[in-house]
C-alpha cells in the first residue's frame, strides 16, 4: 500500500498500540531550553526517576537570556534564576547544556540543524511550539507541553493520536525580491490561523524544492501560525550537502549508508492525504502583516481588508489602521532581525549585501540578533558586522530576543517594529508593542528608510 513521508517515520517509530487508537511513539531527539524545562525536572526529581536516555536530549538557553554582555551575570532575576536552573538540572541528570557563553549556544531550532543533530527520518520534539522547524530535511517534528516534557526525559516516548496529513503544494518559479518568508506569510494568510488545525503538513511543489534548507526552515518554522501539528519537506541532495560533514553526522560509508536510507523519505505515487491545497508562486509579492496574528497578511501592495468582526475590529483598534489603507509608507521605530525564523548565515548574508554602502533612517533602532554563536562568528568572519556597523545596525549576542520580549530586548508600547519573528500577537515584543512580520529584506529596507517600502524597488 503506498505510504507518505509521514506515514513512512511514524509507523517505524511506534513502540506499542494502546487501546482507543493512540500510539506510544519513539522520540528520537528531545531539544530543551531554559522555560518549558523546570517542572519537568522537578516531576523527575519528585518521583526518583533519572534521564532514560541522556544522549538523545540537547539543551542550551535561549530564551530568557540577554544579547548584550552575555560574558556578565544576567540582570534580569527571573532571567537569571530560568538560566541558572537550566544549569543546575543538566548537571544533576547528566544533560549535555550549551549554556552561555559555550560556542554551540544558539536558539534551539537554529543549533539542530547546523550541528546536524537534525536529521531525516527522525522524531524530534521540544517544549517550544516551532520545533516544526526541524521537518525542513524530511523528519516529524513538532512542540510538547510541559507534562510531555518529562514524558520524553523519563521514557524517550510519547503516547500520541496520529495527525491527519495534508499536502500544500506551490508550484512555480517565486520572482525576485519574494523569499522564503513571504511565501509562508502568503501561505498563512490564504490559509488563515486556524486552517490547518488537526493536520500535519507535507510541502511540495518547484517553488518548495527550489528553497536553500534556510528557506525551508522558514516556511516549516510557521507551519504552527496555520494552526498544524507540524510541517515537512522530503529530503533531497540539498539536505544531503547541508548536512555532511556536520559534528553530529557520521562520515564516510555510514553517511553515504544513510543518504541511501534518506532517499526513501518520499511520499509514494498514489498515497493519499486527508486535504490538498495548491497554490501558485507567480501570485506571491512581498508579503507584510497589518494585524495581530500571522494570517493578517497583505502582499504590498495591496490594501488592509475590511473583516468587520469584533476580533478582527479590535486588532485595527490595536495597531492602529483603518481597511483600505496601504501598509507601504507606514512609519516604523524598530527593526528586528533574528528569531528561529530569520536568524540563519543565509539571512544576515542578504541583510548585509543589501544594506552595504546605505545608511538606516535616523528615527530607527535597527537590531540584528544572530540565532546562534556559529553564526555570530560566521558573520564577524565575514565581515558582515562591518558592513552592519557601517550602516547603523546592531549585531547583537545570540538568543530569541525581541521575538517574544521574554528578555530584555522588548519594544516600547505603542511603537512599531517590522519583525522577521513569527508572532505578531498583542504584547508579544513587549506590553503595548506593535508589531509587523516581514523578510529580512523587507525588514531591512524599512530600515534604511524608517518606514515600509517595496523592497523591489531597490532590487529592480
Amino acid at each position: 500500500m503506498p505510504k507518505t513521508m509521514f506515514d513512512k517515520i511514524w509507523d517505524a517509530h511506534v513502540v506499542k498500540e494502546i487501546t482507543g487508537g493512540r500510539q506510544v511513539i519513539y522520540i528520537d531527539d528531545h531539544f530543551i531550553h531554559e522555560v518549558t524545562s523546570p517542572q519537568a525536572f522537578t516531576g523527575l526529581r519528585q518521583r526518583g526517576i533519572p534521564v532514560y536516555r541522556p544522549s538523545k536530549t540537547h539543551a542550551t538557553a535561549d530564551h530568557n537570556v540577554p544579547t548584550k554582555n552575555q560574558h556578565l551575570p544576567i540582570k534580569e532575576e527571573l532571567s537569571r534564576k530560568q538560566v541558572n536552573t537550566l544549569t543546575v538540572n543538566c548537571n544533576d541528570f547528566n544533560v549535555e547544556l550549551y549554556g552561555l557563553g559555550h560556542e554551540r549556544q544558539g536558539i534551539v531550532h537554529v543549533i539542530g540543524p547546523e550541528l546536524g543533530i537534525t536529521q531525516p527520518g527522525k522524531t524530534i520534539v521540544c517544549g517550544d511550539s516551532h520545533t516544526s522547524t526541524h521537518g525542513a530535511f524530511g523528519n516529524i517534528a513538532f512542540g510538547i507541553g510541559t507534562s510531555q516534557v518529562e514524558q520524553v526525559l523519563s521514557a524517550q516516548c510519547l503516547i500520541l493520536d496520529r495527525p491527519k496529513l495534508m499536502r500544500i503544494t506551490v508550484d512555480g518559479t517565486l520572482r525576485s525580491g519574494v523569499t522564503a518568508k513571504d511565501l509562508v506569510l502568503y501561505l498563512n494568510a490564504m490559509m488563515t490561523v486556524g486552517g490547518c488545525t488537526g493536520y500535519f503538513i507535507e510541502y511540495g511543489g518547484d517553488a518548495i524544492s527550489s528553497l536553500s534548507m534556510e528557506g525551508r526552515m522558514t516556511v516549516c518554522n510557521m507551519s504552527i501560525e496555520m494552526g498544524a501539528r507540524g510541517g515537512m519537506i522530503a529530503p533531497d541532495q540539498k539536505t544531503y550537502d547541508y548536512l555532511e560533514g556536520r559534528p553530529f553526522v557520521p562520515a564516510g560509508d555510514a553517511f553515504d549508508n544513510l543518504v541511501s536510507e534518506w532517499k526513501e523519505l518520499v511520499t509514494d505515487s498514489g498515497a493519499t492525504f486527508n486535504k490538498e491545497v495548491r497554490f501558485s508562486a507567480d501570485e506571491i509579492t512581498p508579503m507584510i502583516t497589518y494585524g495581530t496574528n500571522p494570517g493578517m497578511g497583505i502582499g504590498i501592495e495591496e490594501v488592509i481588508p475590511d473583516h468587520s468582526s469584533d476580533s478582527f475590529d479590535k486588532s485595527l483598534k490595536y495597531m492602529d489602521y483603518n481597511p483600505g489603507e496601504k501598509m507601504e509608507g507606514k512609519v516604523i521605530q524598530h527593526v528586528f532581525i533574528g528569531s528561529c525564523t530569520n536568524s540563519r548565515i543565509e539571512d544576515l548574508r542578504a541583510v548585509a549585501n543589501f544594506v552595504k554602502g546605505k545608511q538606516k533612517a535616523n528615527s530607527v533602532r535597527a537590531m540584528i540578533v544572530p540565532g546562534s554563536k556559529q553564526v555570530e562568528k560566521q558573520a564577524i568572519d565575514e565581515g558582515l558586522n562591518d558592513i552592519f556597523k557601517s550602516a547603523g545596525f546592531e549585531l547583537r549576542e545570540p538568543g530569541c530576543s525581541a521575538c517574544l520580549g521574554m528578555n530584555e530586548d522588548k519594544i516600547p508600547a505603542g511603537e512599531y517594529c517590522i519583525s522577521t519573528s513569527n508572532r505578531n500577537f498583542e504584547g508579544r515584543q513587549g506590553q503595548g508593542a506593535r508589531t509587523i512580520l516581514a523578510s529580512p529584506l523587507m525588514a531591512a529596507a524599512a530600515a534604511i528608510e524608517g518606514k515600509i517600502v517595496d523592497v523591489r524597488k531597490y532590487i529592480n
